[in-house]
């Protein structure tokens, strides 16, 4: 294992970023995630329910949620990117993937505001706004596992994994 790759399973601060071979950013991005799929669930209902004014309402509320949640995890996200190699092929995609992050958050800040003057149900621009915003949160999901399950990000060396699998009888 290079010295390149073993930097990037290493923390910048254990303290702030979760220590060897246990990261909070995962953890932390599951809240964006979970408010920003409910309030697309709840602008379906919106357009399906009679006098769902309180869908509306609490598909803003998640999605404001989301951002703020997003946000601590963005910036967990970028302590753990510090330790990633320029050049790098894994450089790369956790660039890609910050990038597509920071342009999720911003289309969801702007669909947040777009729906201030909406009471009974959600117009349809603002949930093709969420729909394309989740399919772009799907692809940077997709390269936050190749960082971590392919590129060993933030993941434990092998010697250290192995003992996981050693029999104790």
């Amino acid at each position: 294992m290079s010295d390149r790759q073993t930097a990037a399973k290493h923390p910048v601060s254990g303290l702030l970023t979760g220590p060897y071979g246990h990261p909070f950013h995962p953890i932390l991005v599951t809240v964006p995630i979970g408010t920003w799929v409910a309030s697309f669930v709840f602008d379906i209902g919106s357009r399906a329910a009679p006098d769902a004014s309180y869908l509306v309402r609490s598909s803003v509320w998640l999605i404001v949620i989301g951002i703020v949640a997003a946000l601590a995890a963005a910036s967990i996200g970028l302590l753990d990117f510090f330790t990633i190699p320029a050049g790098t092929p894994a450089f790369r995609t956790g660039l890609i993937h910050l990038v597509l992050n920071v342009a999720i958050t911003a289309a969801y800040a702007g669909n947040a505001l777009w729906r201030r003057s909406e009471d009974d149900q959600v117009a349809i621009g603002p949930i093709v706004l969420s729909a394309v915003s989740l399919i772009a949160l799907s692809v940077s999901g997709y390269l936050g596992g190749k960082l971590a399950f392919r590129y060993g990000v933030r993941v434990a060396e092998e010697h250290d994994q192995a003992e996981g699998f050693e029999s104790r009888s």
